[in-house]
């Protein structure tokens, strides 16, 4: 009887226990899951912000441009020999074919900002096109070159903030003493004459805020800097004054300066902007910066207006270049194209052209050293350590310093190459041979503790059976062991390399952070050719003062992303192709 009631209230007591242990195991899953999702979800915002930069860097904005090769100007010499042809005047052939788009453009300042539209390096690649076919000479060739940065990120939209307003009445523009005079039938300009008002409004509020905070300022200081706080409360009274002066002109015109958007109108075949605005929102005052649009006159819904919302004061593209980008994109000069420079360029100091060749060439050439250092003899020591080694101090001692060295921060490792490599053995800085051999010795600790651990993975009774049959230790070993621990063998040596392609620290000590703008070749000469990797690359854009650099970093993360994706997807494949189950 007291075994039966024992029996029974530990029964109870695990009956009662059940809930609670069901509750803690749906608990725990749930913290898996969540943990799960947390990460998938953080990744997938990570993967999507890359995506979003990087993307528009795979596009690129193209002038296509009909270019007069004439003879005078590429052959200057007339023998059409190549010493000849590299003397040509090709920025001044470009600078021709886009005068030919806008004949009216003759001031010297105009001139140069027309000429900005491109980067002058692209008259290097006219060159090169001439070289690959004199026969070019004299003819017309279309020539295609990347717009500049800035307008390409403009035609991308993402440079500026704009909107394009319809319109109701019929437009006329009339020429004047104080230029052009601009009416519609309808009330077309209300709501930028609205908008202009309440922007102004808010600027002399936030001046004359900080009149008051300066002259608090000149109350609790004494003696020069009391003065100079005066000085300033002062200077934003008369910015504030001035301003409401702009808001409450002559005939309730409203100013349209650089700190407020820009308004442009574009009728058919010009453009003009308005540089003030009347306050019954009919009429406007403007300048023509494309075509003659003075005695113009449209039909309601022929014409529209163009706000850039960003001021021509806080961007680096002025109205003129815009009006120009938009002209010629209207003509069919601008052409969308898949950006090849990003692959076939190397570092360029302009963005447009800019590419990940010879980055590209310097990992694969980096890689390649460390692939024939890291894996032979960081395989040959696991078999030895694991197979041969007798059990000792010493090697244990040297067990523990190879799981030692790889908790060692890189760097470390890029200090020792540059001690040794370059300083001691007087090898090239910034060189792919010097990269591979700092990021071998970074490598080795992976890849041994990798392969011994596919080594003990092989059962002994693999051993045991090939030396039972007559085979000696090294035919057991190189026949039978290490073929089957090739899998986790493979599959830890690529996840190495992938983690040395990825590395940036030890290369920035070798000097592999220059600027390299032609990308080394790939043979045996390239080992010793000025080179950087996909990472360092990504540094130095990253550092990049163009905006479109912005870019050109997310891309080339991409580009990294995929080799490593590449990488590890190789590993996967080769353990499921090779593995074998006991």
């Amino acid at each position: 009887m007291t075994d039966t009631s024992d029996s029974t209230s530990i029964r109870e007591a695990v009956t009662r226990q059940l809930p609670r242990r069901y509750r803690a195991e749906l608990r725990f899953r749930a913290a898996g899951l969540a943990a799960v999702a947390s990460a998938v979800g953080i990744l997938f915002v990570l993967l999507v912000s890359i995506l979003s930069q990087g993307l528009p860097a795979f596009t690129v904005n193209q002038l296509v441009l009909p270019v007069e090769l004439d003879r005078d100007l590429v052959d200057p010499n007339g023998d059409g020999s190549e010493a000849s042809l590299r003397r040509g005047a090709y920025s001044r052939v470009l600078q021709e074919a886009i005068r030919t788009e806008f004949p009216e453009v003759s001031a010297r300042r105009d001139l140069r900002n027309l000429f900005s539209l491109y980067t002058p390096l692209n008259a290097t690649r006219l060159m090169d096109a001439v070289l690959d076919d004199p026969a070019l000479v004299g003819e017309t060739y279309t020539f295609r070159m990347p717009i500049a940065d800035d307008l390409d990120l403009y035609l991308k939209g993402r440079l500026v903030e704009d909107r394009t307003l319809a319109t109701d009445g019929r437009l006329s523009v009339d020429a004047s003493d104080e230029g052009l005079t601009v009416r519609s039938s309808a009330p077309d300009f209300a709501d930028l004459v609205d908008q202009a008002t309440r922007m102004l409004q808010a600027e002399v509020a936030a001046i004359e805020a900080r009149a008051v905070q300066a002259r608090e300022q000149a109350s609790q200081l004494e003696g020069e800097a009391a003065e100079d706080a005066r000085y300033e409360a002062g200077r934003y009274d008369a910015q504030a004054a001035d301003l409401r002066e702009q808001m409450t002109a002559a005939g309730g015109q409203i100013e349209l300066g650089d700190e407020l958007p820009s308004v442009l109108v574009e009728l058919d075949g010009a453009t003009l902007r308005l540089t003030g605005l009347d306050s019954d929102g009919m009429t406007a005052r403007g300048e023509a910066l494309l075509g003659e649009p003075a005695g113009v006159e449209t039909a309601a819904g022929d014409w529209t207006l163009y706000v850039i919302e960003t001021p021509e004061s806080r961007r680096r593209v002025d109205d003129q270049t815009i009006v120009w980008t938009r002209a010629l994109d209207d003509r069919g000069r601008i052409s969308t194209d898949f950006n090849t420079y990003l692959f076939t360029n190397a570092d360029s100091r302009e963005p447009e052209l800019a590419g990940v060749k010879g980055a590209l060439f310097g990992s694969i050439l980096t890689m390649l050293i460390t692939i024939f250092l890291s894996v032979p003899v960081g395989v040959f020591t696991a078999v030895y350590l694991e197979e041969y080694a007798p059990k000792n101090r010493l090697t244990d001692l040297i067990e523990v310093n190879i799981n030692n060295l790889a908790a060692v921060p890189s760097i470390v490792f890029g200090l020792l190459g540059l001690a040794v490599f370059i300083n001691a053995f007087g090898l090239p800085r910034s060189a792919p041979l010097v990269g591979g051999l700092v990021l071998s010795l970074m490598t080795l600790p992976t890849v041994i503790i990798a392969s011994r651990a596919a080594l003990k993975a092989v059962p002994q009774s693999i051993r045991q059976a090939a030396l039972a049959v007559g085979a000696s230790k090294t035919q057991s070993v190189f026949h039978h062991v290490l073929p089957l621990a090739a899998p986790g063998i493979l599959t830890g040596s690529i996840i190495g390399l992938a983690q040395a392609l990825g590395e940036t620290a030890p290369l920035l000590m070798i000097g592999m952070v220059a600027f390299i703008a032609d990308a080394p070749t790939l043979g045996l000469e390239g080992l010793t050719q000025p080179a950087t990797v996909m990472p360092v690359q990504v540094f130095l854009w990253s550092d990049g003062a163009e905006r479109a650099f912005e870019a050109r970093t997310a891309a080339a993360i991409l580009v990294l992303l995929a080799l490593m994706i590449g990488f590890n997807a190789l590993a996967i494949y080769l353990r499921r192709r090779f593995e074998r189950r006991w």
